[in-house]
């Protein structure tokens, strides 16, 4: 019979372990229970890496913001007023604090941009100015143009065709029960990878923007399409960003959405708890006007829940768990929607400490996407070889309800689809071939960053003659030739 002492750690009791088991009468009940020994070693430290915020005033450590009070600092109105819009206002912000060839080539890449520069002091004052290039957070919201790489010759401004389902100006029918309205098109930041760059934020040099303005005409349009299809059950609240609209219209929308009968699941999605989250702390009204359409919504047996995107640990502070605890305790469910993204969050450690994280604070990883083709940033997309594996790495490090589905929104409008469901893919040529039977009969192809294709393939997407020879390779051997094609 095996030794039963031997099953447990050398006397050690609850007690020896926990540092609070005093006053708390539960524990104290087990204060002297024996620990059964362990059969896995004791995790190192950084294992428990997730489980620590910044809570010191980080943000006086930027000499421009060392003179700001924690008051307000966590104000939101000093967050907009205070966002950097313009690289003059970048460069007078930097003025001894980076090297001036730097702001250089953020200016020559802003140039180049098809998105607009727009950025809190809480995500400037986070990026380490003495490594700018190499930053997460700098990589995903302040262009360079040293690290800018040609587009993909495949490449297509709306990559994913939103305006071709649109059955009126900012509302987009692609799945069967679901639509996404785009009630406006301005946000907290702007995103350099932003999908909706021919749309969000002002004309830039390369692109002249469609207009999604929030004009009482276009929402009723929206509405009376969304009140006379009764298929429709879940709607997704997207654009722009809810964080951007007063208290009153975000309570507006939600309600007038909620009085549908088959109206059954709103999404509300917003960058805004990623980079400002001090408006949940102190912008009440809005925070109020949220929750009571969440609270509506629940006493008509619907779900409201906000869909966010955060997508590096470095944008995560205690401000940010503390915004997140707010939510929680008031019912809203928050999930998160990560982009993946090259040099940000693309190693198996990042994405599974932001993966942990995310959930020690209450918000639910639901989707890894794979970056879609998006103009003047080939820079931060990776293959979907790269995804697969990166998938495996991370599926296991914990429970399954907090592991997000890695998905491909596919060029042309075939929406998401499991990065791994594809008819066929060449790591060589780095087309993946996929069909979505659910939204239409077409084939959906998407490519993967030329850069990253082995020499072999480098070498044929050079010759322009090759190009039709690799998408028709790849429909054959999905067994697709016959199909029409969405795009390529």
């Amino acid at each position: 019979m095996p030794d039963i002492e031997s099953n447990f750690l050398n006397n050690t009791t609850v007690a020896d372990v926990l540092d609070d088991v005093e006053g708390n009468d539960l524990l104290q009940s087990l204060a002297d229970v024996t620990v059964p020994r362990a059969l896995k070693d004791e995790c190192p430290p950084e294992d428990l890496a997730h489980r620590q915020f910044e809570d010191a005033e980080f943000w006086r450590r930027f000499a421009p913001y060392a003179d700001v009070s924690r008051d307000e600092f966590l104000d939101y109105r000093f967050q907009n007023k205070k966002s950097v819009q313009n690289v003059d206002q970048l460069a007078d912000l930097l003025d001894g604090v980076a090297d001036p060839k730097f702001i250089q080539d953020v200016k020559t890449g802003l140039d180049q941009a098809p998105m607009n520069m727009r950025i809190s002091p809480y995500l400037l004052s986070l990026i380490d100015w003495d490594e700018p290039y190499r930053d997460p957070i700098r990589i995903q919201f302040i262009p360079v143009a040293s690290s800018r790489m040609p587009d993909h010759p495949k490449l297509e401004l709306d990559s994913l065709h939103e305006q071709d389902d649109s059955p009126t100006s900012g509302l987009v029918h692609r799945y069967p029960d679901k639509a996404l309205f785009l009630p406006l098109d301005v946000c907290p930041v702007y995103c350099r990878f932003c999908t909706r760059s021919y749309a969000i934020g002002g004309d830039t040099d390369m692109v002249d923007k469609v207009s999604y303005s929030p004009k009482s005409d276009r929402w009723r349009s929206a509405f009376a399409y969304i009140a006379s299809r009764p298929e429709l059950e879940d709607i997704v609240i997207s654009g722009g960003d809810m964080f951007m609209m007063p208290a009153n219209k975000l309570e507006e929308l939600g309600m007038t959405l909620l009085a549908i009968p088959h109206i059954r699941r709103i999404r509300f999605a917003s960058k805004g708890p990623a980079v400002m989250p001090m408006k949940i702390l102190t912008d009440q009204k809005w925070f109020d006007a949220l929750c009571r359409v969440v609270d509506k919504g629940r006493e008509m047996a619907k779900e409201v829940c906000l869909h966010t995107h955060f997508n590096s640990t470095n944008e995560i502070t205690d401000i940010s768990r503390k915004a997140m605890n707010k939510l929680f305790k008031r019912g809203v469910q928050v999930r998160n929607q990560a982009v993946l993204m090259r040099r940000v969050n693309d190693s198996s450690t990042e994405m599974t400490n932001l993966v942990k994280q995310l959930s020690y604070m209450n918000v639910q990883p639901y989707y890894v996407y794979q970056h879609d083709m998006v103009q003047g940033v080939e820079d931060l997309r990776t293959t979907v070889r790269h995804t697969i594996e990166l998938e495996r790495h991370v599926r296991g490090s914990t429970a399954g309800f907090n592991t997000p589905t890695f998905v491909n929104d596919v060029p042309g409008g075939g929406g998401k689809r499991d990065v791994h469901s594809f008819d066929h893919y060449d790591p060589i040529t780095g087309i993946s071939v996929y069909r979505s039977p659910a939204v239409s009969d077409k084939v959906y192809l998407y490519f993967d960053p030329l850069h990253l294709l082995p020499e072999e393939g480098q070498q044929r997407w050079s010759r322009e003659y090759e190009h039709e020879a690799m998408i028709r390779e790849a429909l054959c051997a999905a067994d697709a030739l016959k199909l029409e094609r969405a795009v390529g």
